[in-house]
């Protein structure tokens, strides 16, 4: 019998490359990992955190596959693109085009919103444009980022070696309301606030920060001779005032010094308006919002549009209420506006719109700006220009696309990431949550610990293996929070009455005190609304959410939490010198690399090049700061320690620094006790720069403690260790109120209040307030549905 017919044909070649291969990896904590990845499957990379995953995933694979695309572009057009650098690994091989879809908040301009962010809104002017009536102008007529502007005036160019004059004019139309330049809000500065009136500039009558009369503003008030500066300003005529308050700058001499006079508003709005309010010194932000209120625009009603825009209609709707419709809405009625000429651009508006609602952020609007997004929801509205692409074979890289989802949102998300590995993808995603590591087809899991404990990989293969493997995630992987059996007893209750912020209907809720509060509702239900809107962070409130940590490449965990003080005074005082030379950034700094540890070598269109100090070798400071030891060590090497290591370093013995270990203590209560004194901050994770807040917080005087996802970025098995920490501030006589979807919290809570039923304008409501026995009982929601399906009960 001939088998020769029934041999199936051999493989293509082109056929065979079906492996990410990684030989080498050494980016970060990474210690000389090697490692295959299947393509074109979902590949789930866990571990505790700071475990090595983002440097495997993102630093290493992701990063090394953008650069490699970049170099495709000719030399100008990458001098325009941010430069990477190769990574620190020996080879990777089969890599496809990564794109990747992070938690990085979207920019906090605030000129930026869903609509500008997503391409959604430059679709729709062009649709207003085209069928709007009256029609008004081109797509510009309908921005509220473009001016209207025109102008007329003569040019002189050469033509046949003769210089020929031209009248020429031009116009501009926009759609930017001209009263509040696009803002939608406009500023309102009470005058109370800058000034006593009852008093002269002499007497100090002015209460702006810094304004004195004893430095320069003294000498310009008192020789401008706009004012006679020995006068109440109550008694000061019309111009006297005007002067004061509004005059534009003006040159004036004084004592024969050319200085500038301008009024105080003009000078407030350039000193204090144009900052971003977070970055303000606490006085000064105390001042702003005391003196500044923002209104929104009695011209435009807060739409950033002018009348022009407004009165141009489809289908009886403005671009302003389209804008501000809810995506679902929205989506509906594009779908029905039927007009064969536009067909191409309504087509994909509809899909696009759809998508937003698939992925369960129909609840947005386009105007929303786009700062005020949660890190999770910032993901998915990337995801987006994803969804519907006819690419196959990219890799798809995710960082947590579970955060602030509830469990019922989850179940969405695995389907997305599931549609696209089915349509020949490879999906590479790091995460924390059991739901989603149970759908994968292979399991990366790095540990054992983390920090300089991690970076190995201790399994890899199925998630039956990973299960049956004997690595912290397997062991955890099937855990189940139990109810408590007993709840604690408030101890009173902050009230909470006709609570409308954004979605909000009218809710009134009692939040126990002195209990453990788990806040949850569905993304978009109204959770952040509710708790950020009606407890206003005060003396009595401390309130953590997941904002960026502003700090520089020189930042980092000892500078950010007030922990170098108490070392500098030490090394200081144990040495006789001054604590300024234990600063990288003052006095005992490298003078060949400023404190920096490394030297950047720009090369114009390559990478630029980080090497470390000659000098120092990368220690930072100057070698004679370095001849100075506290308990045996020099200053270098306590930033080089582990948390948990200077904990016990300054606990005891020659180094006991009580002021130090009381920090220390909190960071390692925190489950940061891996990372290093002097780790950059802009290394740390989105969940590691949480809890560094809380760590800092952790000392304040506040009654309530607010905190917004703390389980973001936490390992199975730390979850345990926050719980711990939740409960003893609440054991010391604290309030905690917890906006969370992590079931083993609401588990934990003594009091659940439940925001539904839907999300957007479906949501709003409290659908439940009780304990959680009482909410798995129930079932009436969707939050009990999950968590009675979570404790099995």
């Amino acid at each position: 019998m001939d088998t020769t017919a029934a041999q199936p044909p051999a493989p293509h070649v082109a056929d065979t490359h079906d492996l990410i291969r990684v030989q080498g990896a050494r980016e970060n904590n990474l210690k000389d990992i090697h490692l295959e990845i299947p393509k074109r499957r979902l590949t789930v990379f866990t571990g505790v955190s700071g475990s090595g995953k983002s440097s495997l995933v993102f630093a290493t694979i992701a990063a090394e596959s953008q650069r490699m695309i970049n170099e495709t572009y000719s030399a100008f057009l990458q001098g325009f693109m941010a430069n990477l650098a190769r990574p620190d690994v020996d080879l990777l091989e089969g890599l496809t085009t990564a794109i990747i879809v992070d938690q990085e908040r979207m920019g906090a301009n605030s000129r930026s919103t869903v609509g500008t962010a997503t391409d959604v809104n430059a679709m729709l002017r062009i649709v207003f444009s085209r069928l709007g009536q009256p029609h008004v102008g081109s797509p510009q007529a309908f921005s509220f980022n473009v001016a209207s502007i025109s102008g007329a005036g003569a040019v002189t160019f050469e033509r046949g070696g003769k210089a020929v004059k031209e009248r020429r004019d031009f116009s501009i139309t926009g759609g930017m309301c001209p009263r509040c330049e696009g803002m939608g809000t406009v500023n309102d500065i009470d005058l109370t606030a800058l000034y006593d009136d009852s008093l002269s500039l002499n007497e100090n009558a002015l209460t702006i920060p810094g304004y004195t009369m004893d430095g320069w503003y003294g000498r310009i008030f008192r020789g401008c001779g706009f004012f006679d500066p020995d006068k109440a300003i109550r008694d000061y005529t019309k111009t006297e005032l005007d002067d004061l308050l509004y005059k534009e700058p003006t040159k004036i001499k004084v004592d024969g010094i050319n200085l500038t006079y301008s009024g105080l508003i003009p000078q407030i709005q350039k000193s204090y308006l144009s900052k971003d309010r977070e970055a303000m010194q606490p006085h000064i932000r105390a001042f702003v919002d005391r003196a500044v209120t923002f209104t929104p625009c009695p011209e435009c009603g807060g739409t950033r549009l002018n009348e022009g825009a407004r009165s141009s209609r489809v289908a009886g709707i403005n671009i302003a209420e389209a804008c501000s419709m809810q995506i679902s809405d929205l989506a509906m009625w594009v779908a029905g506006l039927s007009e064969p000429s536009m067909a191409p651009l309504l087509t994909a508006l509809g899909h696009t719109l759809d998508s937003f609602v698939e992925i369960g952020l129909g609840y947005l609007s386009l105007d929303r700006p786009a700062g005020t997004l949660s890190g999770g929801e910032a993901q998915r509205t990337k995801m987006i220009r994803h969804l519907g692409s006819s690419l196959t074979d990219v890799t798809y890289v995710f960082d947590e696309p579970t955060i602030g989802l509830h469990p019922h949102d989850i179940e969405r998300m695995n389907k997305l990431l599931l549609e696209l590995r089915d349509k020949g993808n490879t999906v590479l995603v790091v995460e924390h949550k059991p739901e989603m590591i149970v759908i994968a087809d292979h399991v990366v899991d790095l540990g054992p610990g983390a920090g300089s404990a991690g970076g190995e990989v201790v399994f890899e293969g199925t998630v039956a293996g990973l299960r049956a493997s004997d690595t912290l995630t397997g062991r955890h992987l099937d855990d189940r929070a139990v109810l408590k059996e007993t709840v604690r007893t408030p101890t009173g209750a902050l009230e909470i009455r006709g609570a409308t912020a954004n979605n909000l209907r009218d809710v009134d809720v009692d939040v126990p005190l002195g209990v453990l509060v788990v806040v949850t509702g569905v993304a978009g239900s109204g959770k952040s609304s509710l708790v950020h809107g009606s407890i206003p962070a005060g003396e009595n409130v401390v309130s953590i959410d997941q904002g960026a940590i502003r700090g520089s490449r020189r930042s980092n965990p000892a500078t950010y939490t007030g922990l170098l003080d108490p070392i500098r005074k030490a090394f200081a005082k144990t040495n006789g010198v001054k604590p300024a030379l234990f600063s990288a950034n003052s006095e005992g700094a490298c003078p060949n690399c400023n404190g920096a540890g490394v030297v950047y070598t720009d090369l114009g269109i390559m990478a630029s090049v980080a090497s470390p100090c000659e000098v120092c070798e990368g220690k930072r400071f100057q070698a004679s700061v370095l001849e100075y030891h506290l308990g045996g060590r020099d200053i270098s090497e306590v930033l080089a320690m582990s948390v948990t290591e200077a904990e016990e370093f300054f606990g005891s013995g020659e180094a006991r620094t009580p002021a130090a270990h009381t920090i220390l203590a909190r960071l390692a209560d925190v489950g940061l006790g891996y990372i290093s004194l002097g780790q950059p901050l802009t290394t740390l994770s989105g969940g590691e720069r949480q809890r560094l807040k809380l760590a800092t917080h952790l000392g304040e005087k506040g009654g309530v403690y607010v905190l917004d996802e703390p389980t973001t970025g936490l390992h199975l098995a730390d979850v345990e260790n926050l719980l711990g920490l939740l409960d003893r501030l609440v054991d010391s006589g604290k309030s905690v109120i917890v906006v969370e979807h992590h079931q083993a919290v609401m588990a934990h809570a003594d009091w659940i209040i439940d925001l539904g039923p839907g999300a957007g304008h479906d949501g709003g409501l409290v659908v439940f307030e009780g304990s959680p026995s009482e909410l798995v009982a129930d079932r009436s929601t969707l939050t009990g549905q999950h968590l009675a399906a979570y404790v099995g009960a």
